[in-house]
């Protein structure tokens, strides 16, 4: 998930790193305009693929140590919790909340930008209907 997320990252124009398996340092991906994190935004990306939703104190634990200037995205397939996305409101910094619907939508959207990589993780077709 983390993979397809950085190549609709890409999509949008932003370079991405992906973080190795293991410790994140609290992020799964990182994104900017030129990929070193000089141009703003800086943009930290924590992805969980689950069921279940996400709550406040997942969402504290990620804004931990960001600075101001930084950006955040957090993108759960199993949503967020009421008190989740208070908490992403009332955040020091930006913080944008994407669950599957929002995923979806995004992934259509920019569906002929993502690169190789990426398509081949979300094999579409396109499909022409009669009016």
């Amino acid at each position: 998930m983390e993979l397809f997320v950085a190549g609709l990252l890409r999509a949008m124009d932003y370079k991405t790193r992906v973080s190795p398996v293991g410790p994140d340092r609290g992020r799964d991906i990182f994104a900017s305009p030129d990929g070193l994190g000089l141009e703003d935004p800086r943009i930290f990306v924590e992805v969980k693929h689950r069921s279940g939703a996400i709550g406040a104190p997942t969402v504290r634990s990620f804004l931990g140590g960001r600075r101001p200037g930084d950006r955040c995205l957090y993108v759960s397939t199993g949503g967020f919790a009421h008190d989740a996305k208070y908490e992403a409101d009332r955040a020091a910094v930006p913080l944008s909340l994407l669950d599957l619907d929002d995923l979806v939508a995004l992934a259509l959207e920019h569906y002929d930008a993502l690169d190789v990589e990426a398509k081949r993780l979300l094999a579409l077709k396109r499909l022409y209907w009669p009016a």
